[in-house]
Formats: C-alpha cells, structure tokens, sequence
C-alpha cells in the first residue's frame, strides 16, 4: 500500500529530480532549452495569430494541464509578447471553460542528461487522452503542432519531433509500427522502459509510476492507482500511463536488431544501447534499469546531488562487463568518453564535466588518455576510421552474441520488420561483386586529409598525402575508386592530388567525373532510403554510363564501358564492359530490375567524337530497354 506520505515525499523528490534535468538542458542548449520546456507549453495553450502554431477556426481550444500554475512560464510572459511584437496587456493565458486538455509533455532520450550533445535531438511525446478530441479538434491539434514545429525548425538549433500519443496507447505499449521512429514492433515495453528512466516532464500531470516506491515495503501499481483514482489522496496531477514490470527476452532482442540497424548511420550513439541490450538479454531476471533507476532518485541522500539517466547508464554497464578482456573493457570507456562528448581536464568546465568527472575517476581514464581523446576531432583520417572499424567490430560481435541468445526467435518483430532490417543489414555488410564497399565513420565528419592518387604495377591506389603506405582504396579500374571517395563522402575537389604517370587520365577528368557521380548518386546514407524500398524485390533506379574514360580524347572506340548503378536499397555498383556486345548482354539480363530507370551518361568533354559516342551509346541502351 503506498501511503500518502510516501507519496508526497516522492512528489517532492521527483519534481526536484526534475528540475535538475531541466538545469542541465538549460545549461547545455540555453537558448533552445528556453523554447523547449517554457514557450512550447504556452503555444500548445494559445491561439492567436501573432504566435506561431495559430490554427485560423480552431474549434476547441487546447490547454497544457495546470500550465497557468507553472510559475517559471508565467514569469515569462512579457518576454514571450516581446519575443513576437504582442502589445495587449493582461496574460496570454486566459480560458473558457471547455478546454481539449493536453495531459502532459514529455521529453525521452539523451536531452537534459550529460550524453545530450550539440548533435542530439529531442524527442517530445504530447499525451492526450484521444477519446475526449474529434477527429477535426485532433487534426487541429496536429495542425498546430505542425506550425510550431516549423517555426523551431527554422529557429532552434537542436532537431525537435513530435509524437501525438494516446494515454489508453501508452498503458498498452502500443507505440506503432516500424515508421514509429523505426523501432515500432520491436520495441514495446523496451521503448516504456527507456521513456521511464529517461524523461523529462516538461509540462502537465506527473507519470504515476514515478510514484509506486516506498523504500520500507513493495507498492502494488493498480491498488495504488487504483486508491488515487478515488480521490482520496487529494492528489489531481498524476497520469496513469501503466506500470512495466518486466520486458520479454523476444522483445530485448527486437530492440536489439533494431538497434543494430541504426547503429549503421549512428554508430557511436548505437554502441552504449546495443551494450545495455545485451546486458538485459542475458540477465532477463534483474530488475529492470528503470526500477532501479526509480530507486537510485527517489532514496537518494538530501546532501548528494542527482543522478542522471546516463551516469546511471554508464554505471550499469562499466560494472556488468568489468570482467570482460580489458582492452575491450577500456575501449568501451573510451567509447562512453566520446559519446558524452565530455571535456574533462580542459580550460572550460561545464555542468557536464562536474557531473562526469565523478564518473571517470571510478571508471578510471588515463590522463594521456583524456587528452588524447578530447582531441578526437584533430585526429588524422586513419586513426579515426580504425576508431569507426572497431566500433563496428564490437557492433557486430555484440550482434553475434545476442543472435546466438536468441536463436531462431522472432518475438514481438511484425514480418515486414524483420525483411526490412535483413536487407538493410545486408546493404551496409554484406560483399556482392562489383559493390561498393561502406567505410565505417565513427562520426559524421571525419578530419579528411589532402589524397593522391596513384598508377603502380596496373593498380590505381587513392591514400592521403603525408602517407602514401596508408592506402584508402585500390582498384585496377580508376572509376572504381572514384565512386568509393564520393559515395563514402570522402572526396573534396580542392583535397586531391595525381602522382604524374603514363596513362591518358588527368586530375581534371577525375575532378569532372567525381561530380557528376555526386549529382546523379549524392552519397552513401542508409538512413535515407524510405523503409518502403526495403520490402520491394531489388530494382536499379539510376544508372550513369561512362564512355571511355580512359581513352584518348580522339578515339572513336566506344568498346569501353563503365556502368555506375544504385539499386532501391542503397547499394552502389561499378562494373565495366569492354565491347558493346558485353554490354548488350548485361542489360538484358537484368532488363526486368530496370523499368523505368533515370539513365544519364559521361564522356570526356574534350573528346573529339562527343556527340556521335553519346548518341551510338544511347541508340544501344535504348534498344535493350
């Protein structure tokens, strides 16, 4: 039975927990944080033309849950007129009697916690309860938020995404399918749990859940909700959005694999939630992190400062694998180090580094160690993608290891998923002939050096130019190793060099060959590709024909063909053909995954034939398909 002073004691402490996450985000976004936890909830509860999110014949209007007892919003708004050249006097927050109430605003993931980098998002969850809207009055709050959001796209820095979410849905865990932040089917309790421990209560009613502790004895959830929806704790801020007392083994593997498949856009981000997967895959008895995480704030000391979901993170982790092989265990700190993007032992401490700092003198870092690391961004190109190899090496024996759990297990995983996260998967690793092959970035911009480019013994080979043995790419077809600098987003026209040879390619030819690879492709980004291109069967979508581009600028031959094709799943391919019989040969077989492809072409503008080659080049393409 949870008491009520139990309870009150852990509202306090909770909206105190709170605060402390609101500090950090002001602290470290706080012109964005501002908007974020203060105007956004004055918006949802305005309508008026001169702020943004202005729905013109709103039917019903919305209001954020006690937003006029928020005392640090209603300080602010004299701030807020000025902000947007309001000049009426009297509160912006005035209201009829019929309202459509917003229950809550929520924020989950890395925002407010020290992983929160100049790189993160925030993802808010704007909880209503849908059987009291219509369908107009929740097309209209959509609206509006559409409007709101297009006005902080266009002047916060930190990306912000919505998800209108039921309240009856949240205490299902029914969180949508795989265009739910593509996690849908395969995670349900797992994305309650993150939500649980990591988020923010921005505005609104108080997660009861947050409440059920009681350090004496275990609190039933449904008797105690069950006791407060009576009334008779004299309590009207909390919201029953379920209790989560355990997660299925198939549902920790779900999550894994569709943490896996955005580990390969995001790996460094991807490594810390595929390692506390793992944990919880193979201690599926332990209390879950969000209990204890629960427990760690609510019994927390007076004179000791918060935890934040991270630090508890980190924690969990470090102390579960402490027994690993040590160079692992060590590069896994290093790895928490750069993700957290903390600075410690550096001229300017944040928030951040205070918290942190704790943190790395249990989990010891080496001075050299920190120093070295807090110059990630000078490190040279090499060091850098062998960070990124071995960051996908543990990426995909954590993968090994769980699949291995799990065996044969499907879980809560819809159909469509899993074919969509096997071909992904299969886009990024797997070797096909003729592919091109994906460097592995540990971050999205890497420190690219000048590259020369070379023809040794039949081979051209592309490495940076302080170090010629530092190989990048090497390729008996020089085309080949053009299309891997750009698909992979390596190549700068200004960065490239050519070591004097013998054959008929120049710097210049390469430079115009490079661009016009980048026009038709743009480069290498699985993310990108609509989940839709997954579950179709393989088709090219376009194709760049290069005419011999190795030959002289008088040649008539057109026996020298380099076709450069893309296919639905974001894989790119580079094969060459040296007679037109070949190449007729080539399409043919493959005429059926080519309807309706975008088909361009590429000659050496100084060729002497230019026109009569592209078009005895087109005759025969269009002939086949």
């Amino acid at each position: 039975m949870l008491s009520t002073k139990a309870l009150q004691k852990n509202k306090k402490i909770y909206l105190e927990y709170n605060n402390f996450r609101k500090q950090i985000f002001s602290e470290l976004a706080p012109k964005d944080s501002e908007a974020i936890l203060y105007l956004l909830p004055c918006l949802l509860s305005i309508n008026n033309p001169s702020f943004p999110g202005f729905v013109k014949n709103l039917k019903q209007n919305f209001k954020v849950f006690n937003i006029e007892a928020n005392k640090e919003i209603m300080k602010r708004q004299q701030a807020f007129k000025k902000m947007f050249d309001y000049k009426s006097e009297g509160s912006l927050l005035k209201f009829s009697s019929r309202v459509l109430w917003i229950q809550g605003i929520y924020t989950i993931g890395s925002v407010g916690t020290i992983s929160q980098t100049s790189r993160s998002d925030c993802d808010l969850w704007i909880c209503i309860d849908k059987q009291e809207f219509s369908d107009e009055s929740l097309e209209q709050l959509q609206q509006k938020i559409n409007l709101i959001k297009g006005w902080m796209d266009a002047n916060l820095k930190i990306p912000v995404n919505f998800f209108i979410s039921d309240v009856e849905d949240i205490r299902s865990c029914n969180f949508g399918n795989v265009d739910y932040e593509s996690s849908g089917s395969a995670q349900r309790n797992v994305l309650k749990e993150e939500f649980y421990r990591t988020s923010i209560m921005i505005g609104g009613k108080i997660p009861f859940w947050w409440m059920c502790f009681d350090e004496n004895e275990p609190v039933e959830y449904e008797k105690a909700v069950t006791e407060y929806s009576r009334g008779s704790t004299g309590e009207y801020d909390f919201i029953d959005l379920g209790n989560l007392e355990a997660v299925d083994r198939e549902e920790y593997f779900g999550a894994a694999l569709w943490q896996f498949n955005k580990s390969l856009t995001h790996p460094l981000k991807s490594i810390i939630k595929m390692l506390l997967l793992k944990m919880l895959l193979e201690s599926p008895k332990e209390e879950l992190p969000c209990h204890r995480f629960r427990s760690e704030v609510l019994g927390h000391e007076r004179d000791a400062d918060f935890s934040d979901p991270s630090m508890f993170t980190m924690r969990a982790i470090l102390d579960y694998y402490r027994d690993i092989d040590n160079e692992a265990y060590e590069f896994i700190k290093r790895c928490f180090y750069l993700r957290y993007d903390v600075k410690l032992l550096s001229k300017k401490l944040t928030l951040k580094e205070t918290l942190a700092a704790d943190l790395f003198k249990q989990y010891k870092l080496e001075r050299e160690d920190i120093y070295h690391l807090n110059n990630f961004a000078a490190w040279d190109f090499h060091e850098q993608t062998g960070f990124g190899d071995r960051i996908f090496s543990l990426l995909l024996q954590i993968y090994k290891d769980i699949t291995a759990i799990q065996q044969g297990t499907a879980g809560e995983i819809a159909p469509q998923d899993l074919t969509i996260i096997g071909r992904k998967l299969s886009a990024c690793l797997v070797k096909k002939n003729n592919k091109i092959a994906i460097l592995h970035k540990p971050i999205d911009n890497l420190n690219l050096p000048p590259l020369s480019i070379r023809f040794q013994s039949g081979i051209w080979q592309v490495s940076t130019t302080q170090e010629t043995s530092a190989v990048i790419v090497s390729n008996a077809d020089i085309i080949h190793c053009i299309a891997y600098l750009v698909w992979n987003d390596i190549y700068h026209p200004g960065q490239i060099r050519m070591v004097p040879n013998t054959t008929p390619v120049t710097l210049q030819e390469i430079i115009n060959l490079a661009k016009k690879i980048r026009e038709v492709f743009g480069v290498y980004d699985i993310a990108r590709i609509e989940f839709e291109n997954f579950l179709s069967e393989e088709k090219y979508l376009k194709l760049l024909v290069v005419i011999s581009f190795e030959g002289s600028h008088y040649s008539k031959d057109i026996n020298d063909f380099c076709l450069i094709y893309r296919n639905n799943w974001g894989e790119l391919f580079v094969t060459r053909l040296n007679s037109s019989d070949k190449l007729k040969t080539f399409l043919s077989e493959r005429r059926s995954r080519m309807d309706h492809m975008e088909v361009n072409y590429y000659i050496q503008r100084s060729s002497m034939n230019y026109e009569k080659m592209i078009e005895r080049t087109k005759s025969i393409i269009t002939e086949i398909l």
